[in-house]
């Protein structure tokens, strides 16, 4: 093996090895559940409102039908979406760890609100209030593009403690 490719697979290993290090912590509200407690699964089969109009309200999650991952507690309607997000979780986990997409794309880590949501090329993105959303709609493409740029930097710090403003989580169902 010669110098270039042995520095090139360092350097690989080292970026493989340092981004799951700082893999930052999922977005915890005082339910004690990722998103509030709501199915992160069930997303993908309501009805997704266009741009500017108020979204489908999430779908509650059990209690009892749980699963781990990143660190936190998912909670899921049915135990099929459970076994879904099992078999595949990064799929359905809300992008930047349940934080709130716009306040990413500003730089920094902010709570998110489960009813506000939109799923864009297969993902789940949330954010933190319906002003918020406007902003983030105004040019969905560019924020998901300032939000990955500014994710690098700050997905290993710690995650929001904030309570989301103006929302009570009807989730977990028990």
């Amino acid at each position: 093996m010669n110098r270039l490719t042995m520095a090139v697979a360092a350097a690989a290993s080292a970026l493989t090895f340092s981004t799951a290090a700082f893999a930052g912590d999922q977005y915890i509200d005082e339910t004690g559940f990722a998103v509030s407690g709501y199915d992160v699964v069930a997303y993908f089969d309501l009805e997704m409102k266009p741009v500017g109009q108020t979204q489908t309200p999430g779908v509650p999650g059990n209690a009892d039908i749980t699963a781990e991952y990143n660190g936190a507690t998912f909670a899921f309607s049915t135990e099929e979406n459970r076994d879904k997000f099992v078999a595949d979780p990064a799929r359905y986990a809300p992008q930047y760890d349940g934080h709130c997409a716009y306040g990413v794309a500003k730089g920094g880590k902010v709570p998110a609100n489960p009813n506000l949501w939109r799923i864009v090329d297969d993902k789940l993105y949330l954010n933190i209030t319906d002003v918020v959303v406007g902003f983030w709609e105004e040019d969905i493409p560019g924020n998901i593009n300032l939000s990955e740029g500014n994710w690098v930097s700050i997905e290993g710090e710690a995650a929001s403690e904030s309570t989301i403003p103006k929302f009570t989580s009807e989730a977990p169902n028990t």
